[in-house]
């Protein structure tokens, strides 16, 4: 199986972004639809956050790898949900431009 690739530029400083990850994974099950997900995230490292997500009968595994100026995202897509490659990257770089390129709330 091979991962689902996405850089998601940005120009912000790493620690902000691992802050604004960390905060945004936790509003991530109320995005899922099927109304009852599991999300599971580590910090293997500084500057890689894993993300697992049981939702609907299928597991995603993800890997963030924090860089000076973007962030990979490999996305491991199961069966069926491979076959929806193309709407889902473009809902994750949404979803990540909007994490990473909007101020935060005041």
């Amino acid at each position: 199986m091979k991962p689902l690739v996405i850089d998601i530029h940005h120009d912000l400083d790493r620690a902000e972004v691992r802050r604004r990850m960390q905060a945004g994974v936790a509003k991530l099950p109320g995005h899922i639809p099927g109304g009852t997900a599991t999300v599971r995230s580590a910090w293997p490292s500084e500057d890689r956050m894993t993300v697992d997500v049981q939702a609907m009968g299928q597991e995603i595994a993800t890997i963030l790898d924090v860089g000076d100026r973007s962030v990979r995202v490999e996305v491991m897509l199961p069966g069926l949900l491979a076959l929806m490659a193309g709407p889902i990257e473009a809902v994750i770089r949404r979803s990540g431009e909007k994490l990473l390129l909007t101020p935060p709330s005041a």
